[in-house]
């Protein structure tokens, strides 16, 4: 049973349990979820979700979901609720009750007082018949044949069901809300996602390190030039124009096929076309074209003028990829 191809199998199992019961969910959609999209859609207040057990947990992730992307919402562990939290519920405020069997004693004894309050009612459970199902106002229906736990008891299909149908609530509102990306970038200011959605380039330079040197601009100078400014490149300027850049690599290939340097200026080995991006584009779009064309150094433009160099490691150490 400890063997490579019994643990696979036993994977494969799992996942072919899952994503049969997630295809499934097409098959029980209907009217009730248009009604129940429309009706968060048209709230003026919030989405509370409640749960108990691993139920609660999912709807600890929906919740978050749904804050994310626009849809203002609360969670409340039922089991709170009916010793105190029940004041969390403001009067407009729309109830979503997620619960496999439909008939858990937390449940039963939450939905009636929920009621009592005059809120409207959702319950998203994989038992039709349940307590639940016909106590609410909505039903959203997460059925499944059976649990990928052997014993069919562990929750596992159930709780996938029930975290599918949660982000499907969340996308549908997404998508009625016009929710874009910099509506997502409000809401996402930190971390890698925030950062990918408002940074700009223009922020990433340093106005202390802008490496620049003339066409006759002599190799020895071209090296101090680029060691100094600590970008990995210098551009090259004429008469306050970009006329081509000089990077780290274009001197190593150099000092590979010659040590006769005496000689040498900025326009012998200068790149004559390089990549320029406007200072105003966002960071993540800089990462792209550096990633497009195996570069890492672009010239940054700000109205026609020359003003500094974006490095790979800036946009790297900003969590960007």
């Amino acid at each position: 049973m400890n063997s490579k191809s019994n643990i696979l199998e036993i994977a494969k199992k799992c996942f072919e349990n899952q994503s049969s019961a997630v295809a499934n969910l097409k098959a029980l959609l209907n009217d009730d979820f248009v009604r129940v999209i429309h009706l968060i859609h048209k709230s003026q207040a919030r989405l509370v979700i409640t749960g108990i057990g691993k139920s609660a947990l999912i709807g600890m992730k929906v919740t978050a979901t749904l804050n994310s992307t626009g849809t203002r919402s609360m969670f409340m562990h039922a089991a709170d609720a009916i010793h105190g939290d029940l004041g969390m519920i403001a009067n407009e405020d729309v109830v979503l009750f997620i619960s496999k069997s439909g008939n858990t004693p937390e449940i039963k004894a939450l939905v009636p007082l929920v009621k009592n309050l005059g809120n409207t009612t959702i319950g998203m459970t994989g038992n039709t018949d349940s307590f639940l199902a016909k106590q609410s106002d909505h039903v959203l229906n997460v059925a499944i044949e059976r649990e990928a736990c052997p014993n069919n008891l562990a929750p596992t299909t159930s709780t996938t069901t029930q975290l599918v149908m949660g982000d499907a609530l969340a996308i549908c509102l997404l998508e009625m809300r016009g929710f874009g990306k910099n509506d997502f970038a409000q809401f996402h200011p930190g971390g890698s996602l925030g950062k990918a959605l408002y940074l700009k380039v223009k922020q990433l330079l340093n106005n202390n390190y802008i490496p620049s040197v003339d066409p006759d601009t002599n190799l020895s100078q071209v090296i101090i030039e680029i060691g100094e400014k600590l970008v990995g490149a210098t551009a090259v300027i004429d008469n306050g124009k970009v006329c081509g850049i000089i990077t780290d690599g274009d001197i190593r290939r150099i000092l590979a096929k010659t040590t006769d340097l005496s000689s040498l200026q900025a326009k012998d080995i200068m790149n004559e076309n390089p990549k320029q991006i406007d200072a105003e584009i966002l960071a993540s779009e800089a990462l792209n074209i550096m990633q497009k064309n195996n570069i890492s150094q672009l010239l940054v433009m700000q109205n026609g003028v020359y003003s500094g160099i974006v490095h790979l490691h800036n946009l790297l150490n900003e969590g960007l990829n």
